[in-house]
């Protein structure tokens, strides 16, 4: 069964004022194109469609041309969607029933109650079943009505209390669709400065991937860049567009994977995209940053760094004559070197957790046990829940 894997469109997203549209309908269309051609038998989109919770009307249009050319492909390719943490449930579950006619299929909510359980879509294919699970974006909170009894405190707990709920035929082929923060043992995936606001503070949202046995292949969402976790069956695919000059030298694709038997390790493909303006840095005097650019990449969106000792004539206006989209200016010389020396060294910002304990040990004389700094990441956790974080 050959899946197409994507993820974090964060289609209305802006880059630093500048509109991407001309550059997400191009990969939407590449997209379009790379599914006429290799016929997947479903696309897996693993949250954050939209950037925002109220996407904007022109939002809602892209990505509705979107599934609209993609349900036009015969055969009908099944696009199984959840929501990420960027989404609104109910903005994004609009009209489910009626996309559930044309093979789209949504996951915005986790269960309520005890009787409720994920949503499953089950394929076929030459092999037999496969079984697609879709478990959104989860906060511990959204789900403790589930369990009357040993509520899960965290993240990790929520997960695999959540997915240990499920009659999951190990026998068969099972994927999930995901959009948490995932690690394994005691690496964290590779994240860029585009999405270190999502990611919390201390690591309390990171979900290990231990608690994944049961998946044959885990789609993953919510780091933009393309990487497996702990092995090649769990899965970030990144974003299909660089949406931040961090992002400068990765590879954007779509994750093909292919499905064998049960217990064959999936077959992975990378078809490249590529958006109208590419999102780069660029570095040098003034002189050698208006003799260095060409034609074909005056309208990327560049971060540009000066190197000059003086500052030079009408920068901003020179350099505005060569890069039509310049995202921000910096200057890196020998003054400001010495600016940055001078100044004071700035106190460090302890996370909650960490300030709590040195709170502790100053008032007791002594550390918390592991159950009081058990309890305190509960707190910290419920009251980021509470903010909205």
């Amino acid at each position: 069964m050959k899946l197409f894997h994507l993820s974090d469109l964060h289609i209305g997203k802006q880059l630093n004022g500048y509109s991407l549209r001309a550059n997400q309908e191009a990969v939407l269309g590449q997209i379009v194109d790379y599914a006429s051609e290799e016929q997947p038998d479903a696309i897996l989109i693993c949250g954050d469609i939209y950037d925002k919770t109220a996407p904007s009307g022109e939002a809602y249009t892209i990505f509705s041309n979107f599934l609209e050319s993609i349900s036009q492909i015969k055969p009908r390719i099944p696009v199984l969607i959840i929501a990420g943490n960027h989404d609104s449930p109910e903005r994004l579950s609009y009209a489910s029933p009626f996309l559930e006619k044309h093979s789209i299929h949504l996951s915005a909510f986790l269960p309520e109650s005890p009787e409720e359980y994920l949503k499953k879509i089950v394929l076929e294919d030459e092999y037999g079943p496969v079984n697609f699970y879709f478990l959104p974006f989860l906060k511990p909170g959204y789900v403790r009505p589930l369990f009357e009894e040993n509520q899960p405190s965290g993240y990790e707990s929520a997960v695999k209390a959540v997915l240990e709920r499920e009659h999951i035929d190990l026998k068969q082929r099972n994927v999930l669709l995901s959009h948490q923060f995932y690690g394994s043992g005691g690496r964290d995936p590779e994240t860029c400065e585009s999405e270190q606001a999502v990611i919390m503070a201390g690591g309390l949202d990171r979900v290990d991937v231990s608690v994944l046995p049961e998946f044959d292949y885990v789609a993953l969402g919510h780091i933009h860049g393309s990487q497996k976790v702990g092995s090649s069956r769990v899965r970030y695919c990144g974003t299909p567009y660089k949406y931040s000059v961090s992002e400068e030298f990765h590879k954007k694709s779509v994750t093909v994977v292919t499905l064998g038997r049960k217990g064959e390790e999936p077959e992975l493909e990378f078809l490249p995209l590529k958006g109208l303006q590419d999102v780069r840095k660029e570095r040098g005097s003034l002189a050698e940053l208006l003799e260095r650019a060409v034609e074909e990449t005056r309208r990327d969106f560049v971060s540009i760094t000066l190197t000059d000792e003086e500052e030079p004539y009408r920068v901003r206006e020179r350099l505005e004559e060569v890069y039509s989209h310049i995202l921000e200016i910096r200057v890196d010389n020998r003054r400001t070197r010495q600016k940055l020396m001078e100044q004071a060294e700035e106190v460090p910002v302890l996370k909650p957790l960490e300030a709590f304990r040195q709170f502790y040990k100053a008032v007791r004389g002594g550390e918390m046990t592991k159950e009081e700094e058990e309890a305190m990441e509960r707190i910290v956790q419920e009251a980021k829940e509470d903010e909205g974080i």
